[in-house]
């Protein structure tokens, strides 16, 4: 009968005369080395993953320019249609007497306004105006042409009350004197009013809170009851916000005749 001899390690070499720990320390220090590997890649994309991430944010909160917001009013008697340049960029064509622009978002701080006879560039008013940020401005065109010059206010728009309605006064008629106006028969509502008196006394641009309705008015001569121009039947809409100006010449005709002219501001 034959044997059959099952080897083993010990029947090779002798007993105790292997070292494991000689031979395995290798592949434990190997194994040591990967994970330090590995670690030392993870750390490396967290790092790039967070100067990614840091990139794409930065881009993302690029600064919006702060804004105003700036409406223009042809309101000199006897100038021509007019073109406006905004820091050199036409902005409006051709606009006429008593006529008035929109209002247009431009970026706040120092900003030019040209004005110049429509399609020419002989500028007859170049003024820097240093707008606020978040803030509504009309800019008049007045006085007679030979004198024309910018009559800037800040336009506070805020909602009138319930029932009520907002409405100022500008005196631009270049001839005119002193004026008050007046309810048909009854009080004053703007007194003693000058040709472009807010330039010295901002408060006079401010709006004063009515109640809505549809009044009779009139122009007096100031302190007087001497009626110089009559407004039948200004409708004043509550909620809204309205500027009257006095218009045109003393003795004007046609369309430089004295009157007045109403903007709805919203």
């Amino acid at each position: 009968m034959h044997c059959i001899k099952t080897w083993s390690c010990d029947d090779v070499l002798p007993k105790n005369s292997i070292n494991h720990s000689t031979i395995f320390k290798p592949l434990l220090l190997f194994s040591q080395i990967n994970h330090m590997k590995r670690m030392l890649i993870q750390s490396l994309c967290v790092v790039l993953m967070t100067g990614v991430l840091a990139s794409c944010s930065k881009e993302d909160d690029v600064a919006v320019p702060a804004t105003a917001r700036v409406m223009v009013v042809h309101a000199s008697p006897n100038a021509p249609a007019v073109d406006v340049r905004v820091n050199n960029t036409v902005a409006l064509s051709n606009v006429a007497y008593t006529a008035n622009s929109s209002y247009s978002s431009i970026n706040a701080g120092s900003t030019n306004i040209k004005v110049s006879p429509a399609g020419s560039t002989n500028y007859v008013i170049d003024a820097t105006l240093d707008l606020k940020s978040n803030t509504n401005y009309s800019v008049f065109a007045i006085d007679s042409v030979s004198k024309i010059k910018a009559a800037v206010v800040m336009d506070d728009l805020t909602a009138p009350a319930a029932g009520k309605s907002h409405v100022r006064f500008f005196h631009f008629s270049p001839n005119a004197p002193a004026v008050d106006i007046a309810v048909t028969g009854g009080p004053v509502l703007f007194s003693n009013r000058m040709f472009n008196d807010q330039a010295s006394n901002s408060s006079l641009s401010n709006f004063t809170p009515v109640d809505a309705g549809t009044y009779n008015l009139e122009v007096r001569l100031a302190g007087t009851n001497t009626v110089v121009l009559a407004l039948p039947n200004v409708m004043l809409t509550a909620g809204k916000i309205y500027t009257v100006f006095a218009k045109g010449f003393v003795g004007g005709t046609g369309m430089q005749a004295l009157g007045a002219q109403v903007i709805v501001n919203n």
